[in-house]
């Protein structure tokens, strides 16, 4: 999103607690915060936030962005969500308010793959709604889930992650 759109910066709010996930089997919020900063030390256009360490638990994009504004008047911000993220967006706490006074940048998501028909997941009319940016980026069909699991399997996880973090994973081993 960084190089593919028109944002000045990215920023990667490290979130305590996501509402739609459980909590159990997550690192702790420092530790993600410590991966989040040393993946992106060397990008002057990617930036980590803690801030929601310092609101109300669990974190709602909402508030985020509320504390945001507030904290950086000059600045605008905009939601970066996973096109596969597009059609629960509907889900989320003051959706309407979020996609009104902020809009939505969306990064493309392979299709899924069922039998051997691929369903798109911008079959939705929120992709249509004029505050909603559907980026074109390369497709990087990597997730965390694959990761931990490579991790879990004593897989190698170089190239997947940068240097600093696949070495602060194998110091403190995490997810094994």
């Amino acid at each position: 999103m960084a190089e593919n759109s028109d944002l000045d910066k990215v920023w990667l709010v490290v979130s305590p607690q996501n509402p739609f996930k459980l909590s159990k089997g997550l690192l702790h919020e420092f530790d993600r915060y410590d991966m989040a900063k040393a993946a992106v030390a060397d990008h002057y256009k990617l930036e980590v936030s803690d801030v929601e360490f310092h609101l109300p638990k669990p974190s709602y994009t909402i508030h985020t962005l509320a504390c945001l504004t507030e904290k950086h008047p000059t600045k605008q911000f905009k939601v970066i969500l996973g096109e596969d993220n597009l059609e629960n967006f509907k889900k989320w706490k003051n959706y309407e308010q979020i996609l009104e006074q902020f809009g939505l940048y969306v990064y493309p998501r392979p299709p899924l793959a069922i039998g051997h028909a691929h369903l798109g997941v911008t079959n939705t009319q929120l992709s249509r709604h004029s505050n909603v940016k559907m980026i074109e980026a390369p497709l990087l069909d990597i997730s965390a889930t694959y990761i931990r699991q490579c991790i879990k399997d004593n897989k190698s996880i170089r190239y997947l992650v940068p240097e600093a973090v696949e070495t602060m994973i194998r110091i403190k081993n995490f997810y094994r």
